[in-house]
């Protein structure tokens, strides 16, 4: 799929000055909707509104942390780090990528709420077009109709539904 150019202007303008994005979403702000993924007590997992490659997840503590380390205690790391995971095998099992890439982007001047970015390289993308440049929306963004970003949210809710319980190579009964 061919990416398109996106408002990088107003994109900024808004990460930088208005609300939270993930806070927007959490509390139902319909300026802030975004497919559903996953979701527990503490925390969400939701289609990325501008992907770069198919299928890209958000994955955020409800809470309003803004620094992934010296904000939450070791616990509270490690169940967000097994969220991130359970997402990403869910994304791995639906789209197949060559690599998963996982990173925690925003900063205090942008996009400030903790959130980890899992994107799954498609096979076959060429050495120069990966990392880094597979992930900037400076290279276009993936124009995806509502009806598709449903049917992959679906997918990838189906995906994680039949995942392993964490610790076992299946779910019991299987």
């Amino acid at each position: 799929m061919e990416r398109e150019a996106m408002d990088l202007a107003a994109y900024a303008a808004r990460a930088r000055t208005g609300p939270c994005f993930v806070c927007g979403y959490v509390n139902g702000n319909p300026d802030y909707r975004h497919e559903a993924v996953y979701e527990d007590e503490d925390h969400v997992a939701f289609l990325d509104r501008w992907p770069t490659v198919p299928g890209k997840v958000l994955v955020a503590p409800k809470a309003h942390i803004e620094h992934v380390v010296r904000d939450v205690d070791e616990a509270a790391f490690t169940r967000l780090m097994l969220v991130v995971r359970k997402v990403a095998l869910a994304v791995e099992a639906v789209f197949g990528p060559e690599r998963t890439y996982l990173l925690s982007l925003g900063s205090r001047q942008g996009n400030a709420h903790v959130h980890w970015h899992i994107a799954g390289l498609p096979p076959g993308v060429p050495y120069e077009r990966q990392q880094f440049h597979a992930l900037m929306t400076e290279n276009g963004v993936l124009p995806l109709a509502p009806e598709q970003s449903a049917e992959m949210a679906r997918r990838l809710r189906a995906a994680i539904a039949d995942a392993p319980l964490p610790g076992h190579g299946q779910r019991p009964g299987s």
